[in-house]
């Protein structure tokens, strides 16, 4: 049995995750309940695949985070994950754990957490994942080996001076210079992050003529491992297997400085390790590389069998200083990649933005006696709200309103596929009961868990002047008379969202729209609407604009709009907003 719990006021508050989807948010049908203004009403869902918890962001204002990750897609949940939601934490747990997680305490040595802190900050991990496939040495598949001491024998006696990126600077400066030049030359405008760990270990086999055997981990994102990269060997008929004790890698990981054994059978500090002795290394160096914050993300490995050439004082300090280069110019190409990678997402999520701006009615229908207004801002380059507005013949207009549950790319795709079964069932029928039946089972089909669709559609007819509505789970529209008093459709005639349930028998309701009336409707980018400080906008608010506002529909839209962006004070939307208005002029008879 997994469960969240929520800890607040000095309380533990327990939620029990059963079935396949569980909501979180402030609203009451969320399986989660979480009441606070920073968190929406639908902000995340947690799904069961039969075999393990999923966590996902379902468009959240504020974000959903998983162990300080915002979530950008479905991830699984594991034990003792920490999971915050606006100002909200809590902690995933299951009844039984597989795997306990392994960290580094401060003596050097490994043990397993008794009672784990899931709100301390993940500590470096370095259990080895897998070794990719690809080889950076000259023969065909590199090999690793880390041994597993037994923990009571991995305790590293004595300690090392943390010195920085570059070691020593008042040493052999000269013989650092150069080899920081030789490496930054060999390195220079490489931007295939893959193709430079093999120069590096490549210019360090110069650097260090004696060495026969290097490796390069890397320190993996997602799961905190370090991960076997790129290796290489100076000769071929040897053994090319690196080998590594994890007592140095952890001692490298937690001190970022760097470890010079001499000969590790009979190193003094490493007495304690059995496993070290068996490794028959000579000598070996084993650095961190350091990145822009100076947190580890790799380690340089290298090591010589020849009793003669060991390795001194001095080359430990030297790598040190050649790491730190190799490790600016991997961060470098790293972020030169990402940069690239971000261009070309950029160029594409522009090109969705035009085919989504395409699906919305280039202009709203033009009729005697009726003002239309209709506007729409994504919060990011696409959106999940929508709008549409079209005469279904001479008599009869139809307005179709929207928002899907999220936003960004996953919002418009729903978006573009509900504004395409409107337009296609509204061809066929101009009953709103009949095509509100259509519609809702059109989306159940092959629907997307958790994506459903709040929506609004209105006929008016141009004959009778009266207004034909359905509601599926959205805000009820505003109609404001000609007093500035507020009218609202009761809340008993609201539906459920489009895409939950087939076969939904929702309620239609008709009103005559009366003279010198205006009916507004907005999706909750409006009135969830932040500022600096993170109050909220409020329906309340809205229904007070409206009642104050002007009874033509372009500039009631339009002063909205604005009101919602001077309340917002600079604050970046939270979510897309949308607004729609139509009015009946106070002189048509």
């Amino acid at each position: 049995m997994a469960s969240l719990v929520l800890l607040q006021d000095g309380q533990a508050i327990r939620f029990e995750l059963s079935g396949e989807l569980v909501l979180l948010g402030r609203h009451p049908d969320c399986g989660v309940q979480l009441n606070s203004g920073m968190i929406s009403r639908r902000h995340a869902r947690a799904t069961w695949d039969g075999s393990h918890w999923y966590l996902e962001d379902l468009g959240s204002g504020n974000g959903t985070f998983l162990n300080a990750q915002r979530l950008e897609q479905p991830t699984r949940l594991t034990h003792c994950d920490r999971v915050k939601l606006g100002p909200l934490l809590l902690r995933y747990e299951e009844q039984e754990v597989s795997e306990p997680l392994v960290e580094l305490p401060e003596d050097g040595g490994m043990q397993l957490p008794s009672q784990p802190n899931p709100f301390q900050p993940p500590a470096v991990d370095a259990t080895l994942a897998p070794p990719p496939r690809a080889s950076a040495s000259p023969s065909e598949t590199f090999q690793f080996n880390l041994s597993d001491e037994d923990e009571d024998s991995a305790q590293i006696m004595g300690s090392l001076e943390n010195v920085g990126r570059f070691g020593m600077l008042d040493v052999q400066p000269d013989v650092k210079l150069k080899a920081v030049l030789e490496i930054s030359r060999s390195l220079a405008g490489s931007s295939d992050v893959q193709a430079l760990l093999p120069k590096i270990l490549e210019t360090l086999f110069r650097i260090f003529p004696h060495a026969d055997r290097g490796s390069i981990l890397l320190r993996d994102d997602d799961t905190g491992r370090m991960i076997p990269a790129a290796q290489r060997h100076r000769r071929d008929e040897e053994d090319s297997t690196v080998k590594l004790s994890r007592t140095i890698l952890n001692k490298v990981l937690e001190d970022r400085q760097g470890i010079l054994s001499a000969d590790a059978a009979s190193d003094s500090r490493f007495d304690a390790s059995e496993s070290i002795s068996s490794l028959t290394i000579r000598s070996m160096m084993c650095v961190p590389m350091l990145g822009l914050e100076g947190e580890p993300t790799g380690v340089i490995n290298i090591d010589t069998q020849n009793p003669v050439n060991q390795f001194r004082s001095e080359d430990l300090d030297l790598l040190m200083a050649v790491a730190g280069q190799a490790a600016l110019s991997y961060e470098s190409a790293r972020l030169l990649a990402s940069h690239f990678e971000k261009q070309k997402q950029d160029s594409e999520m522009q090109i969705a933005r035009d085919v989504q701006r395409a699906l919305l009615p280039r202009e709203l229908p033009s009729v005697e006696g009726y003002d239309f207004f209709a506007s729409y801002d994504s919060a990011q380059a696409v959106g999940g709200d929508y709008y549409d507005a079209f005469m279904l013949d001479d008599t009869k207009i139809c307005l179709s309103f929207g928002d899907v549950a999220g936003k960004g790319v996953p919002g418009a795709l729903i978006m573009s596929r509900m504004a395409s079964v409107v337009q296609n069932t509204m061809n066929f029928t101009h009953d709103v009961g009949e095509a509100i039946v259509a519609i809702n089972n059109h989306m159940c089909a092959n629907a997307v868990e958790g994506r459903f669709v709040t929506y609004v559609l209105v006929v008016i007819d141009l004959t009778t002047h009266e207004m034909t509505l359905v509601n599926a789970g959205h805000m009820s529209p505003l109609i404001r008379r000609p007093d500035g008093t507020v009218d609202q459709f009761d809340e008993e005639t609201i539906g459920i969202p489009v895409g939950i349930m087939e076969g939904f028998p929702f309620d239609v309701v008709s009103r005559p729209l009366s003279p010198g009336e205006t009916v507004v409707i907005v999706t909750d980018g409006v009135d969830e609407a932040m500022d600096p400080e993170g109050n909220l906008y409020t329906k309340e608010r809205v229904v007070e604009f409206v009642q104050n506002a002007s009874p033509r529909a372009d500039e009631l839209g339009r002063d909205l709009l604005a009101d919602v962006r001077r309340h917002a004070n600079g604050r970046e939307q939270n979510d897309d907003i949308t607004i729609m208005a139509f009015s009946r002029s106070a002189l048509d008879s």
